[in-house]
């Protein structure tokens, strides 16, 4: 007996990280202004905090050899392997207000904030885990 397997169509990958244009201007901004050459922006997660969790987000001056590389709207992003799941189609902006100006995460995958912003309970992205 012979069975016929029809292979399921693949979804399409959802970009981990995105850039609102806001955010990729003033990436760009602080990079050419930058002393020396970034390879990219480095964007990740480490335990930490009263919520478990903090983003990381600084300026790399080489890609790492298994970091996962987004490219957006001309700014290379450079993903700690281990924090995919966990900010799988998380967009990151820029906001100016009168007091301050900083960028802000925003994670479909977050459960929860602490009071204070910085730390965040997140969790790994449904979708990916299908």
């Amino acid at each position: 007996m012979e069975v016929a397997v029809t292979p399921r169509p693949r979804r399409p990958r959802p970009k981990v990280v995105t850039l609102t244009p806001a955010a990729a201007a003033r990436v760009k901004e602080i990079m050419d202004r930058a002393d020396k050459p970034y390879a990219g922006l480095r964007v990740g997660v480490k335990n930490g905090g009263c919520a478990g969790s903090e983003y990381i987000f600084e300026y790399a001056a080489e890609k790492g050899p298994i970091d996962e590389v987004v490219e957006d709207q001309g700014v290379t992003i450079l993903i700690d392997p281990k924090a995919v799941l966990f900010l799988i189609g998380t967009t990151i902006d820029y906001e100016t207000t009168k007091l301050s100006s900083k960028f802000v995460f925003n994670n479909p995958n977050e459960t929860d904030a602490c009071g204070c912003g910085e730390s965040v309970t997140i969790q790994p992205a449904p979708e990916a885990l299908d």
